[in-house]
């Protein structure tokens, strides 16, 4: 009687193995195919660069000195991603830091401000930057001028992003109820085997017992699942908005410019991270997926960077294609940063219960997101 129950948990184990092994796959494709379309799409903003149309004259200045840009752009790329990992590893670190645990208040107040750090970069750095790109004089009044994209490209992806975060979870839901299911045929086939042992006795009573167990079990799980769905969009959406912004770090040959932009990107990269960390720690990934996930929000904007370096002879961030193409992937990832911030980390939080049950933390936090916002702002005035 034993053998088979022995079996039948070990290829359940299995199973359980290979599905998070293939959704780790899958993600890892997802993160790699949206960073891969990035850069498709920023391809003729390469090849059409040199187009007459260009309607940017670089002027020779005491700022521009191409030999000292690229030790500064060299510098940028090490200090950037040490920022980056950093940032990104703290929260994933709270084992050993007892205060940074999620069910700490510490935890709370720095979420909030990473949180406000998240929202201030969609709001300040990447809508302005759109808003520039696609009301350039460089493009044709018909139609830039004529209808306000940054905003509508920004609406619809927000709109975008529920239905992204709305089927994901979904999909989730589906999944865990056909696990529940075959898990249900299990314990039914072992309730049988104790009832014919115990002749049905004690078994309806503890039975009973672990009817109530799953139902908390149930709540964590679609809790857990939620929280997976939010730290994959947010990762999305910072890899295609650290790509645009690294390629123009790289691209460009202006000192005066790199300077204060390359502080302002590490300031940046930190404290988004913090909230993306926040964020991976709470969805309690596997090593392999948090490895993953912090790989691609640690090199996208150093290897965007690098890009911009490489394709500084060819790429013109002045010309009509580059203009529109970089103009409408910032208004995506504003739209999608925006949603994030404000839905799922702000409201997800200040809703929740540890807020609402004490309204001096919830003051505190409100502190923190203001805080977060109001530095992230600032920094807007070189990045």
């Amino acid at each position: 009687m034993g053998k088979p129950r022995i079996q039948s948990q070990s290829s359940s184990s299995k199973r359980k193995e290979k599905k998070k092994n293939t959704m780790a796959t899958k993600h890892n494709r997802s993160l790699t195919r949206t960073l891969a379309i990035s850069l498709l799409l920023l391809l003729p903003s390469f090849s059409l660069a040199t187009s007459p149309t260009n309607c940017r004259t670089v002027t020779k200045s005491t700022c521009h000195n191409k030999p000292k840009a690229l030790r500064l752009k060299v510098i940028s790329i090490v200090a950037i991603l040490f920022a980056s990992v950093l940032g990104v590893s703290l929260p994933l670190l709270s084992r050993s830091v007892p205060a940074l645990h999620p069910d700490r208040k510490l935890f709370i107040i720095v979420k909030a401000f990473a949180s406000g750090v998240i929202l201030a970069t969609g709001y300040m750095h990447v809508l302005p930057d759109s808003f520039d790109d696609l009301k350039s004089p460089c493009l044709p009044k018909y139609p830039w001028h004529k209808f306000p994209f940054t905003t509508f490209v920004a609406m619809l992806a927000a709109i975008l992003t529920l239905m992204v975060d709305s089927l994901m979870l979904t999909f989730y839901n589906r999944n865990q109820k056909v696990n529940n299911e075959v898990a249900i045929v299990n314990h039914e086939s072992h309730a049988q085997e104790m009832s014919n042992v115990m002749h049905g006795h004690g078994h309806g009573h503890g039975g009973a017992m672990h009817g109530h167990g799953g139902a908390t079990e149930g709540d964590d799980k679609v809790k857990l699942r939620r929280n997976r769905v939010i730290a994959q969009v947010l990762e999305m959406g910072i890899v295609v908005h650290s790509v645009v912004i690294g390629l123009g770090l790289g691209a460009s040959q202006n000192v005066c410019m790199i300077r204060p932009l390359v502080a302002a990107l590490c300031f940046h990269q930190f404290f988004e991270g913090m909230g993306l960390g926040g964020c991976i720690l709470q969805a309690q990934y596997g090593t392999k997926m948090k490895s993953i996930l912090v790989f691609f929000f640690s090199v996208t904007t150093p290897f965007g960077i690098a890009l911009g370096i490489a394709l500084s002879n060819v790429y013109r961030d002045g010309s009509p294609t580059a203009l529109i193409v970089v103009g409408l992937l910032n208004a995506a990832s504003a739209g999608l940063l925006n949603y994030t911030a404000l839905v799922d980390l702000l409201a997800a939080d200040f809703m929740g219960p540890k807020l609402q049950g004490n309204v001096r933390l919830q003051l505190v936090a409100f502190v923190a997101v203001l805080f977060g916002a109001g530095g992230m702002s600032v920094m807007a005035k070189w990045a």
